[in-house]
């Protein structure tokens, strides 16, 4: 049996009202809010806070591929797979793979390494689904669209959720697009790309896969459909013949149109509910459409407890300054810094640190037991344990999945930036190690000694034609 073994999500701890929105053009009201990732995420970071999530138990090392689906990679030349593979602390040996350049890109990921798991040529895949779409300032789509990531690690031992088959169809309708140097999305009328497309293909491919498995609408436990909008996807469903207890919430009013993760999230959010035996019909569009039933096996009550959909909804913190909004996005001219900017990007650096610093190691002295992060420079390297002063006898030691406390902290409002107060912090690691680390997702009246934080994958600068990532912490907010 093929299936999902272990699934997880990431929605941003900003979450902006349309209203705000609304507000700012001088317009009234606006219903719900959307998810905004911070200044300092992008598609690979939220790709790797989700892949955390989906991972919890599992070894990273038995990972054989890291599929990465997204329609907004931070590089369009480098595999942006490798570098959520290397945070995620995978073998080098893994296959990884980008899926770009369409909406349906996390399904033909996810498709495709149910292939791959069924051929036997890969046995544990892990499946990203991540999207930062952007609308230009003032349109529908700014207030339409959201942030976030879905993951799911594919096998075939432990199955959760197996796939009892797919139909697709493959179109080349225009409704939405973006081409080279595009950073806002393009559309067509919007009565084209519905009329003509989404509430046409999505019903054909539901029903083609329906009579191939032979099921009814009845059969189905929670249906996760796509949705432009709320209105537009009220209409498709009625029409596939489900009610409205069938459909899963489709989260564009709490945290907006994902893009291409938005049907693998809205389908975790499904799964945190699931019991053996229920269905699961999940319905992909973009230039066509996926239609992919999912069954729960007996293995859905073993997954455990993932913050997945549920608990992020309860994580937020309110963006009520659409100002900022504006300067996390690059859309307005800042003043210049009142103090310089960070060093160049240092390429051979990255690559000599790759195995250490992305996945943030330190080490275990041998003979005493005794764990420091050490970071100094562009060396990740310690050589005397600071109990023991044993030279050179240590093992490697994860930290990125350590949780820990602060021990100081301090605010930076002088030094200008997109966002300022910058907050550094001293972070002692539960079971010993400490760290000097930024702090972020906290409002500064919060920040307090002995406050638990935990890591998070954010990028820490961006230079000209190249991001560079690493490790910052977090409140703990369970």
């Amino acid at each position: 049996m093929v299936g999902i073994k272990s699934y997880g999500a990431y929605i941003p701890y900003r979450r902006l009202p349309r209203s705000v929105i609304n507000a700012a053009w001088g317009r009234g009201g606006g219903r719900g809010e959307r998810a905004v990732a911070g200044l300092d995420e992008d598609s690979i970071s939220m790709a790797v806070s989700a892949s955390i999530d989906c991972l919890k138990g599992v070894d990273p090392k038995t990972i054989d591929a890291v599929f990465l689906a997204t329609t907004t990679p931070p590089y369009i030349e480098r595999l942006n797979a490798n570098i959520v593979a290397n945070a995620l602390d995978c073998r080098r040996d893994a296959r990884n793979a980008d899926f770009a350049n369409c909406l349906r890109a996390g399904a033909t990921a996810l498709l495709s390494a149910i292939d791959a798991v069924k051929s036997g040529a890969l046995k544990n895949v892990l499946v990203a689904i991540t999207d930062m779409r952007m609308g230009g300032a003032g349109g529908e789509d700014e207030q339409m669209l959201g942030d976030g990531a879905a993951a799911f690690l594919v096998g075939n031992d432990g199955v959760a959720v197996e796939i009892e088959g797919s139909y697709t169809l493959s179109d080349d309708m225009v409704d939405y697009w973006r081409i080279k140097g595009d950073t806002y999305l393009r559309s067509w009328e919007d009565r084209f790309g519905r009329d003509a497309g989404y509430t046409v293909t999505p019903l054909e491919a539901v029903k083609g896969l329906m009579k191939k498995l032979n099921l009814t609408s009845k059969d189905i436990a929670k249906a996760c459909i796509y949705g432009t909008n709320t209105r537009a996807q009220a209409g498709l469903v009625k029409a596939m013949g489900f009610t409205p207890e069938q459909i899963q919430d489709p989260l564009l009013d709490n945290v907006g149109n994902t893009g291409a993760a938005l049907t693998p999230m809205i389908l975790v959010s499904a799964l945190e509910n699931a019991k053996p035996g229920d269905r699961f019909l999940a319905v992909n569009w973009g230039n066509g459409c996926d239609a992919v039933m999912f069954r729960a096996t007996d293995g859905i009550k073993k997954v455990g407890e993932r913050r997945g959909i549920k608990h992020h909804l309860n994580i937020k913190g309110v963006l009520d300054n659409y100002g900022k909004y504006l300067r996390w996005r690059d859309m307005v001219a800042l003043a210049p810094l009142s103090r310089p900017a960070g060093g160049g990007v240092s390429m051979s650096a990255e690559w000599r640190e790759r195995r250490s610093g992305l996945p943030l190691y330190g080490v275990k002295c041998l003979k005493c037991g005794t764990v420091q992060l050490y970071m100094r420079g562009s060396s990740m390297r310690a050589h005397v344990c600071l109990e023991c002063q044993a030279k050179d006898n240590f093992e490697p030691y994860l930290f990125a999945d350590k949780k820990g406390k602060v021990i100081s902290f301090s605010h930076d409002y002088l030094g200008g930036g997109i966002d300022p107060p910058a907050t550094r912090t001293v972070v002692d690691f539960e079971g010993g190690g400490r760290g000097l680390f930024d702090m972020v997702d906290r409002d500064p009246e919060e920040c307090k000694v002995g406050m638990n934080v935990e890591m998070t994958f954010r990028k820490v600068r961006s230079a000209p034609g190249s991001n560079v990532y690493f490790w910052k912490c977090k409140p703990v907010r369970d």
